[in-house]
C-alpha cells in the first residue's frame, strides 16, 4: 500500500493528542494561556476545535462521515477524550479499508478534491489534516508546562523523561495504548513513571 504512512500517522498521532488531553484536569478546561486575552483558545475550545475541525475534514475532504456528533454530550475532559477517540478510531477504519491496496488504494489517495476554495490530492489534504492537528496539540503543550504539569513524551524525550537524546534520555509515553488511557482516565494512577526533572541543559548545540 502506497500510502499507507499516512494511515499509520494518523493512528499514532490521534493517540498521541488523546494522551496530551489525558494530562490535563476539569479545571483546566476554562483556562486560557492569557488569563485576559480571549484572542487565545481556552483548553475547552482547543478540544471543541480538534473534534469539530477534523470531523469538517473528513466529511468534507476526504469522504468519510463516521456518523457521530463530533462533540460530546457532556463536554468534560473524559467526554471530550472518549467522542474524540472513538471518532478518530472510525476514521481509521475507514482509511484503512478506502485507502487500500494495489491501484484502487492509490488512485483514491491521488484523487484530487475541494480543500477550500483550491483543489489538492487527499494526500496532500490529509498531510496538512495531520500538521493541523499537532500544531494545535504543540499548544496544549505548552499549557501543560504552564500549568506546573509533567509532560510525557510525543516524539522523544521531555526535560520530565530525562532531558536529551544525545544523553540518552529515554522516551516515555503516559500509556502503552489506547485501551490503558480510557481504562485509567478517571484516576491518572497508571501513567507511566516518570524519573524526575531533568537539571541539565534541555536545548542542544553544536559541539
Amino acid at each position: 500500500m502506497a500510502y499507507e504512512f499516512l494511515v499509520d500517522t494518523y493512528e499514532t498521532e490521534r493517540l498521541k493528542t488523546l494522551a496530551a488531553w489525558s494530562l490535563f484536569a476539569d479545571a483546566h478546561l476554562a483556562l486560557r494561556p492569557h488569563p485576559v486575552d480571549r484572542r487565545g483558545r481556552s483548553v475547552r475550545e482547543q478540544m471543541v476545535h480538534q473534534c469539530v475541525s477534523e470531523n469538517l475534514w473528513f466529511k468534507g475532504m476526504l469522504g468519510i462521515d463516521v456518523g457521530a456528533p463530533p462533540l460530546p454530550e457532556r463536554e468534560d475532559r473524559a467526554g471530550f477524550v472518549r467522542r474524540y477517540a472513538e471518532d478518530s478510531g472510525r476514521r481509521l477504519a475507514a482509511l484503512r479499508e478506502r485507502a487500500g491496496a494495489g491501484d484502487e488504494g492509490r488512485a483514491w489517495w491521488e484523487t484530487e478534491v475541494a480543500f477550500f476554495d483550491v483543489s489538492r490530492p487527499r494526500t496532500w489534504v490529509m498531510v496538512r489534516r495531520i500538521a493541523h492537528s499537532a500544531h494545535h496539540r504543540g499548544q496544549l503543550t505548552t499549557m501543560l508546562r504552564q500549568l506546573g504539569l509533567d509532560l510525557y513524551s510525543t516524539y522523544g524525550p521531555t526535560a520530565d523523561t530525562g532531558g536529551l537524546m544525545a544523553n540518552r534520555a529515554p522516551t516515555i509515553y503516559a500509556y502503552r495504548g489506547l485501551d490503558e488511557l480510557l481504562a485509567d482516565l478517571d484516576s491518572g494512577a497508571a501513567r507511566a513513571p516518570l524519573p524526575g526533572p531533568e537539571t541539565s541543559p534541555v536545548t542542544e548545540r553544536p559541539a
